[in-house]
Formats: structure tokens, C-alpha cells, sequence
């Protein structure tokens, strides 16, 4: 099932994102974390390449698995920077083999590697060419990811909005934001995209914070706003991880709760391969929900 037909038969969308093992783990690990994930029912769930674009080669394995044995219908990321239309063409065609119909176009991380071999001369630059690149040859629903605070790599937020567009023109079909921390900052670009016109569905990303390492880091490579409120609790309980544990799970809640409310179209759970922190997040709305 083509994913925009979710977003067009159902007022509001839960999806949950999860991402491969490490080259070095085993692969197995992964499918105890969908096993415990599948009861809470997501319309789809998506599968990143992994940290820094890293395990890219189990994506559509693991995809195909939530998709042909487990019912629920998948979501595979695929990047272009490294990419070339060759290898990008050999991963359409094992999409389709694996009955897999849902993609999620991104430019993708730039290697951490100084000495990565980049193809010459480059053929893929942004999100916008794999969009088309795929339109012109394949008919996989087409998602795009989305910055409620910009994109750290654009100029401007005018700038970034227009190429949100621009990756609509090309044929995505509906959106996923990053991560945010601030609803507000969420609903105001909304509205941006309101004025930009833009009509593609637009679930927004949710990422319980667990502990003040992953805060960090998160904060260094997407250039995530923190609220007061937030900081507060990360001063109240950085020395308990289970307090800040619980915390971050509480205002994740409290975040999806407030979402829903204001009507979004969907909600992106990042689950960060913790399905026990996806269940109770997930209980909490459980009769919002149906609504």
C-alpha cells in the first residue's frame, strides 16, 4: 500500500522509525524490536541506513521483512550524495523484488571519511535530483524529509521552504520533519507552509530524549533549538539517568499530546531501537488516538 493513501484515509498517522544494527551486530536484534513494536499498531514504520549512512546494505532486508512477514507497511530510506545512478537504479530494483513501495528521498549524510571516494563527477547533489530521478523512472510513493528550524546546511529559512516545494513539484507525495523540541517552532512553520502552499501531508518527528549524551548530540548535528523547559529538566536530572530517563519520556508525551491537539497529520515516533520507551509513550495517547 502506497503511504499517501494512509495519510488520505485516516485523520491522523502514527509511524515509528527504527534503524539497522551495527555491520559488526547481528541482524536478529532488529527483528526483537519489531516483534515488540508490531502490537502497537503504526500505519507504517520506517528504516533509516543507520547512524552516519552506515549499514545502508540491510535497509531493504529489514524492510521487507516488516513489510511481507510482519504486515505493517514499510518505509525505506534511500540516499544520493554517495550515490550513483547506476547503484541507485540497483536499489530500485530490489525494492520492487521485495514488494516494497514506499521511499523516503534524502540527500543523506556527507561521509565522516576525508578520503571517501565520491563518484566523479558527483551525480546526485540534493534530495530534489533523487525525486526526480525516481519519478522519471520508477512509481514508488515518494516521502521528503522536512525542518521545522531550517536545515543546517541552508542559508535561510526562505530558502529551505522553497526547496521543500520544489521537492514537491518533482512528485513527494508527503513529509516527515526532523526532530524538534519546541512546539511552537513547529506550528509556526506550518503556517510557512501554509503560505508556501504547500499541500503534501506532514507528520511530525518526535525523539524521546534518554540521556544527555544523545541530547548533545543531537543538538551539535541538527541544530535543534532547546526550550527553557527542557533545559530545566536536563539540569534537574543529568546526574540520574532513570529520572532523566522518565522525564524525557514525559515530555515526549507531553509534546505528541499537544501536537495532536493542534490537528497534525501524523506523528513520526524516532524510537531509537527502544521499543519499551515506544510502548509506554505510545499507551499514554492510546484513547487520543481514536479520536
Amino acid at each position: 500500500m502506497k503511504i499517501i493513501d494512509i495519510y488520505n484515509s485516516k485523520k491522523m498517522v502514527l509511524s515509528l522509525e527504527i534503524f539497522p544494527p551495527k555491520p559488526d551486530s547481528p541482524l536478529e536484534s532488529i527483528f526483537q524490536t519489531i516483534e515488540a513494536l508490531k502490537d502497537l499498531r503504526p500505519d507504517y514504520m520506517s528504516v533509516t541506513y543507520g547512524a552516519g549512512g552506515k549499514a545502508k546494505g540491510r535497509t531493504v532486508e529489514i524492510a521487507s521483512r516488516i513489510k511481507n512477514d510482519y504486515g505493517i507497511e514499510s518505509l525505506a530510506h534511500l540516499t544520493c550524495i554517495a550515490s550513483t545512478k547506476d547503484e541507485l537504479h540497483e536499489i530500485f530494483k530490489e525494492l520492487k523484488a521485495n514488494n516494497i513501495e514506499n521511499v523516503l528521498a534524502l540527500r543523506g549524510d556527507i561521509p565522516e571519511n576525508p578520503d571517501f571516494d565520491f563518484p566523479n563527477p558527483l551525480q546526485y547533489r540534493y534530495a530534489g535530483d533523487l525525486i526526480r530521478e525516481i519519478k522519471m523512472h520508477e512509481d514508488f510513493c515518494i516521502g521528503a524529509a522536512c525542518y521545522p528550524e531550517g536545515h543546517i546546511d541552508c542559508d535561510s529559512k526562505i530558502a529551505d521552504i522553497k526547496y521543500l516545494k520544489e521537492k514537491e513539484k518533482s512528485g513527494a507525495e508527503f513529509m516527515i520533519s526532523q526532530l524538534f523540541f519546541d512546539n511552537e517552532l513547529f506550528y509556526r512553520f506550518m503556517e510557512e507552509l501554509d503560505l508556501a502552499d504547500l499541500k503534501a501531508p506532514v507528520s511530525a518527528g518526535v525523539m524521546p530524549v534518554l540521556n544527555k549524551k544523545q541530547i548533545l548530540r543531537i543538538t551539535q548535528l541538527a541544530g535543534c533549538n532547546l526550550p527553557p523547559k527542557f533545559r530545566r529538566i536536563i539540569d534537574r536530572y543529568e546526574n540520574n539517568p532513570e529520572a532523566l530517563k522518565e522525564a524525557g519520556e514525559a515530555y515526549a508525551i507531553e509534546q505528541i499530546i499537544d501536537l495532536m491537539a493542534y490537528g497534525v497529520r501524523g506523528i513520526h515516533l524516532y524510537t531509537m531501537n527502544k521499543p519499551d520507551t515506544a510502548r509506554r509513550i505510545i499507551n499514554n495517547i492510546e484513547n487520543i488516538r481514536k479520536l
